[in-house]
């Protein structure tokens, strides 16, 4: 009996140790984690313009197609095909030699003329006196006097023939009439060509270089809202003011070609539902070509005061737009937004943030509304904001939008899981 409780006692001492010793392991609780980090970014309050993009076709400001005016032949044609011509510039001879003999013919039927007036000019002058003596009869003065006006009038039919025979010599020599690039020679030398206004023979085209212009075709909803918007005197009208438009072809980046709208069409076309506008570009290297593919990016909008963030800062929630906002206490609170316009990487908002609020633009994930987390500040680099057209005098002549920039919070901050 003693041995039996003296083994329960040291069952039970046993047991006691046990639950002592490993007490004594049990681990420390961790300490709690630190608030994540994240950057913020105050919105940047900035002026900016709204930009509608359309596709086009560049076309030469003027495109002549070079015609013989003259039928003869070909003599040379010392122009070098696919260069740059100025106005005056010789492309072509004809032989010339027919049309300065009828020059020369005109000018000895001007002379022998001449000489016949002289003559009954002076005979005239003679028989006035004496057939006012009755001297002479009035007949020999009255033919007199009708051939001297025969002869005055033989010279004016002389000198038309000599004016139209100069004309065929000058048009002998066929000049570029513009200035321009030439094509190539459609006829060359040796060769009989047809003048005239029928059936006058094509010799080259030359096109015009600089300046250039670009058509596009603005569809019936972009039209009714640049009416609205020039009713509202947000923007003026491309009819009455020459607005600002830039153009890229499809080998450049942005829009580095700057010109003005200067022709938009006074009906809309009822097969496609658009309107046809121009752009007139400055070509004076001559890179731009008629004929090829263009980007144009014209205002549509006023010029107008938004504040900015990136877009990556926006949040959606179903149909729900917000963005994060770090309080005072580095609290994070979601702030439902109203989006503007997107500006390059950037996105302006309309209604929901102020400029003095610290946004979440990195560690969106790590952040919940109501938790505390460790903001970076970090400024928006202003050259986010791509500008078209950075102190162009036409972009600045735009009416400034009426609107406010520090906008207040639409709704009181609220919580929610992002």
């Amino acid at each position: 009996m003693r041995t039996r409780m003296g083994r329960a006692q040291w069952m039970s001492y046993a047991s006691g140790l046990f639950f002592l010793l490993g007490g004594c392991d049990r681990a420390v609780p961790p300490p709690a984690p630190p608030p994540p980090a994240v950057t913020v970014s105050r919105p940047l309050e900035r002026e900016v313009i709204e930009w509608d993009e359309y596709t086009g076709r560049l076309d030469a400001v003027e495109s002549v197609d070079v015609r013989a005016r003259v039928s003869g032949l070909i003599e040379s044609a010392p122009f070098e095909e696919g260069k740059n011509v100025k106005k005056g510039d010789l492309l072509f001879t004809i032989d010339a030699r027919p049309y300065q003999a009828d020059l020369d013919k005109a000018k000895s039927q001007i002379a022998s003329a001449e000489a016949q007036i002289h003559y009954w000019q002076a005979e005239t002058d003679r028989l006035q006196p004496l057939a006012a003596q009755g001297v002479s009869s009035s007949v020999e003065l009255l033919q007199a006097r009708q051939n001297l006006e025969s002869n005055q009038a033989a010279r004016a039919g002389a000198k038309a023939a000599e004016d139209a025979a100069k004309l065929n010599v000058e048009w002998c020599r066929v000049t570029a009439p513009i200035d321009g690039r030439v094509s190539n020679k459609l006829i060359t030398q040796g060769n009989l060509v047809n003048g005239g206004a029928g059936q006058a023979t094509l010799l080259t085209t030359v096109v015009m270089q600089d300046p250039i212009y670009c058509y596009i075709a603005a569809d019936e909803a972009s039209v009714l809202k640049y009416a609205q918007l020039a009713r509202e005197g947000k923007r003026v009208s491309a009819r009455y003011a020459k607005i600002p438009t830039f153009m890229a072809v499809s080998s450049e980046t942005g829009f580095p070609h700057e010109g003005v709208v200067d022709f938009v069409d006074n009906r809309i076309d009822p097969n496609t539902g658009t309107v046809r506008a121009r752009g007139v570009y400055s070509n004076a290297d001559g890179f731009l070509q008629p004929g090829m593919f263009a980007r144009v990016r014209i205002p549509g909008s006023g010029r107008y005061t938004a504040l900015l963030i990136p877009d990556v800062a926006v949040g959606a929630d179903q149909n729900r737009r917000f963005v994060m906002v770090v309080n005072a206490d580095d609290t994070v609170a979601m702030h439902p937004v109203k989006l503007g316009a997107l500006f390059g990487d950037l996105r302006s908002i309309e209604t929901g943030i102020t400029k003095d609020d610290r946004v979440i633009v990195n560690g969106l994930q790590r952040a919940r509304p109501g938790a505390k987390v460790s903001p970076t500040e970090q400024p928006i680099p202003s050259d986010a904001l791509k500008l078209t057209a950075p102190g162009s005098p036409t972009t600045q002549a735009l009416p400034t939008a009426p609107t406010t920039a520090t906008t207040v919070p639409a709704t009181a901050p609220t919580g929610g899981s992002r």
